[in-house]
């Protein structure tokens, strides 16, 4: 077999896509998703092999090496198909419509997708990883490429009958069924009953292994608990988050989260960390602080927002996409450790940093050690005769000690692409961060996110770009990117953002209503009115690993609604919500984002402008009662002089000011005013009562 540096380069060489760069040696013959693709199937009469996947996904690296790379496998793929690689970060709306179709021909999805499709796009048949040849009751995928070209020459039209009603199929998955509920707090009760039936009551998450965080749902928990003021709910949402940031799909050293746990217990992660998930968990956490005190979930955000600021921010400012599982061709060879070699750099610390974070000779996961938290401080304190402040102390110097001997590893790869979307949801989390945890060094990565976002990510026409990358903004923007990204800018304001971050999050929502509205469900479609043409449009109903594009434009659309005074806003997001309310009564556990955003329709919902006055101290005092409080329902912002200029902020800014040079008040819900609050005393007695 020729090596892959000894080969030609394919057109691939000249993406931007690093995960298509990864293939841009292959013997294969690809060609990025395009016309100039497209327009060969048709014309050669080709069927289409379409395969999809990402930079971080460990089996796409797998089906690579072992069928892309051999040059036996290309030549039957060259000689019959037209061969087509896309990465779904860049081109979700791709991945969503293909991944409907391997949905609905085989009941289960996931990366790499591979998808046979006629000329014109419609799928006939497809699955995900196939090994070179059969093995443990998987069909080889050369023999699947020779049996699809041998019916295409022989049975064409059967197969075309087959693509027209699985299409048929696709278009009906991306619709929503079922009628609608009423939107009341019913919904929010099934949803947390069902949540309590169903989360694991040992160690926390929903379902087995794997275990994915669920950051959405237990927000959504969060806000039941504090609604309905069960304390189970509560109990198990901070179960659940304790459990993640203990197990292994933690990186106790260098912070952020894993994407999943490939057991039930939290403790063997898929090594690979994504920018979105790293960005939900954060509000997860920040939540569960201001609800329990407990300064380790503070602890956890902080190293979380460190660690995208450290490893995923671009000298630019934007947020990068991905860190991959492997390294020098091994899944979490970065992550792991073996006892002597912990022993080594720690030394007579050694049985303490292993009693709490489960070093042992005979490893916990293959003959190395995942690093979990085992024992609290106060247990290893009384275990090894110290104070709690001994053992923290001296596990934070012994962490960092192999935090820099990890350094000098072979680090995992990482994509640089900066995707709107995700960038919307870290610049959320950012500016929460920063504003909860009176961090400015958050706040202002959120601020150089959203500038990077709104000066390169647009086209001519100020419509937003999906993916940047290598100085160039590529693709049309979809649903959630819009709806991130605006979202992101709210927030951004909220904790102290700019007149301009307020303007550009209202030009992007009204083009976000007038270009993706489906008039008939008032709901949004996932691509644009302008999109190119594909064989379905979508709704984008249902979470997965982010939140529906529909609920976050919902989300976004309710706090926009609400510091602008614009009733159409508001509207459209009571809309959407009624569009997702059947779904959210079938099933809550795939609409942890619209019940969000429903517990922040349902209210009470309260608006809260700041006017600071001349005693610092008073100012702070206030300032801290909004930090630290989980008031869900609340959107409080700080006035400052250049607001006046804004009109869109002319409701809550007209006729008013600190009363007296006091630290003032004013609490406004659904249009209904109070007396302004004046002084320290008289805003922490009300806040008490909210």
């Amino acid at each position: 077999m020729t090596h892959a540096s000894d080969r030609p380069a394919n057109r691939l060489r000249q993406e931007t896509s690093p995960y298509l760069r990864q293939h841009a040696h292959n013997p294969v013959d690809w060609y990025p998703w395009g016309d100039e693709a497209l327009a060969r199937a048709a014309a050669e009469d080709k069927p289409i092999f379409l395969s999809i996947g990402y930079s971080a996904c460990h089996w796409c690296h797998v089906m690579e090496r072992e069928s892309f790379e051999n040059d036996e496998i290309a030549a039957v793929m060259n000689a019959h198909f037209v061969n087509i690689k896309v990465d779904r970060e860049e081109r979700p709306d791709l991945d969503q419509i293909y991944m409907n179709a391997v949905l609905a021909l085989s009941g289960r999805g996931g990366w790499p997708m591979s998808v046979f499709l006629a000329p014109d796009g419609r799928p006939f048949y497809g699955g995900t990883y196939w090994p070179p040849a059969a093995r443990m009751g998987m069909p080889g995928f050369r023999d699947i490429l020779l049996r699809v070209h041998e019916l295409w020459s022989g049975r064409r039209e059967e197969l075309l009958r087959g693509a027209a009603e699985l299409t048929d199929a696709v278009r009906r998955m991306g619709e929503v069924d079922g009628g609608a509920a009423t939107l009341d707090v019913e919904i929010l009760r099934h949803a947390q009953q069902s949540a309590t039936r169903t989360i694991d009551r040992t160690y926390g998450g929903f379902g087995g292994a794997p275990k994915f965080p669920h950051p959405m749902d237990l927000r959504a928990m969060l806000r039941c608990a504090r609604r309905f003021a069960p304390s189970e709910a509560l109990e198990l949402a901070i179960l659940s988050l304790d459990k993640m940031a203990a197990g292994g799909i933690y990186d106790h050293l260098g912070g952020g989260f894993h994407r999943y746990a490939t057991d039930h217990r939290w403790l063997v992660p898929h090594f690979e960390k994504m920018l979105y998930d790293n960005a939900l968990l954060v509000p997860a956490y920040l939540e569960a602080w201001q609800l329990s005190g407990d300064e380790r979930h503070a602890r956890v955000v902080r190293e979380t927002l460190d660690y995208v600021l450290r490893e995923m921010t671009s000298p630019q400012g934007g947020f990068y996409s991905t860190q991959d599982a492997d390294s020098e061709g091994v899944e979490g060879k970065f992550f792991v450790w073996d006892r002597g070699e912990v022993w080594d750099l720690l030394g007579d610390d050694t049985d303490l940093f292993g009693r709490c974070y489960d070093v042992t000779d005979e490893g916990n996961w293959e003959e190395h050690n995942i690093l979990q938290r085992l024992l609290t401080d106060e247990q290893a304190a009384a275990l090894f005769e110290r104070t709690p402040e001994e053992v923290a102390a001296t596990l934070s110097r012994c962490r960092m000690m192999l935090f820099e001997h990890r350094g000098g590893r072979v680090a995992p790869g990482r994509d640089d692409k900066i995707i709107a979307a995700w960038n919307g949801l870290m610049i959320s989390a950012m500016a929460r961060g920063g504003f909860a945890l009176d961090e400015p060094r958050y706040l202002e990565a959120a601020g150089r996110a959203a500038d990077f976002v709104l000066e390169r990510m647009r086209d001519g026409q100020g419509k937003l770009m999906r993916v940047w990358m290598e100085g160039r903004a590529r693709f049309a923007a979809c649903l959630d990117d819009v709806a991130g990204i605006v979202d992101g800018l709210v927030e951004l304001f909220l904790a102290g953002g700019e007149n301009r971050h307020l303007d550009a999050a209202i030009a992007l929502t009204e083009d976000m209503l007038a270009r993706y509205a489906d008039p008939d469900s008032g709901g949004l479609f996932f691509t644009a009115a302008d999109h190119e043409p594909l064989i379905a449009r979508n709704l984008d109903t249902q979470d997965g690993a982010t939140p529906s594009g529909n609920a976050l434009a919902a989300t976004a659309l309710l706090k926009l609604g609400r510091v602008t005074a614009r009733a159409d806003f508001d509207v459209a997001a009571e809309k959407i919500l009624t569009l997702l309310s059947g779904q959210m009564s079938r099933v809550p556990l795939a609409s942890g984002q619209g019940l969000i955003a429903l517990d922040l329709y349902l209210g009470p919902a309260y608006e809260a402008v700041f006017f600071p006055g001349s005693d610092a101290e008073e100012n702070g005092a206030v300032r801290d009662a909004f930090r630290r409080a989980f008031r869900p329902h609340v959107l409080f912002w700080e006035v400052r002089p250049e607001h006046a200029g804004s009109p869109w902020l002319e409701a809550h800014l007209c006729g008013r000011q600190a009363e007296g040079g006091r630290a003032t008040l004013f609490l406004c819900e659904r249009g209904r005013c109070e007396r302004p609050l004046s002084g320290r005393a008289a805003i922490l007695e009300r806040l008490a009562t909210l």
